[in-house]
């Protein structure tokens, strides 16, 4: 059995996009105080019409409450590793969603500014990566 050295960079990359989604989740139940973009879940679905103009306005409630379910579903999958693979091209499909979304409605400088793009693309990289270090994928392998 050959011992596979930790690839850090890549356990940053889950970390960093992870953190990132939570980040958001947390911004619009209010966690972040002053220094939020949102601050409150009213103000979030607001923001979610805005995105979703083209849609009824039940089906844009419905994509903010879907948005959260998945924004909080897959940063813990990367957190734990565990069907990493899957959580990345969730990740990345997810943020390359908002970031044509926000392009469409808000023009092209707000989801540069908020890096969305960046993190689609993260997203992507990580779902390419061979395997997965401090993961449970890496620890239920088979041999």
């Amino acid at each position: 059995m050959t011992h596979k050295k930790i690839q850090f960079p890549q356990l940053f990359l889950r970390i960093a996009i992870a953190v990132s989604m939570l980040s958001a989740v947390a911004d619009r139940f209010g966690f972040w105080g002053k220094n939020a973009a949102w601050g409150n879940w009213e103000n979030f679905e607001k923001y979610t019409r805005q995105l979703t103009f083209f849609l009824p306005e039940s089906l844009s409630q419905f994509s903010a409450y879907m948005a959260t379910f998945f924004e909080i579903a897959i940063p813990l999958l990367l957190l734990l590793g565990f069907k990493t693979r899957i959580a990345a091209y969730g990740a990345g499909f997810l943020l390359l969603i908002f970031a044509l979304s926000m392009t469409i409605a808000l023009g092209v400088k707000a989801p540069l500014d908020y890096s969305v793009w960046v993190g689609s693309a993260a997203g992507f990289l990580l779902a390419g990566q061979q395997q997965f270090s401090l993961s449970l994928d890496q620890l239920t392998k088979k041999i």
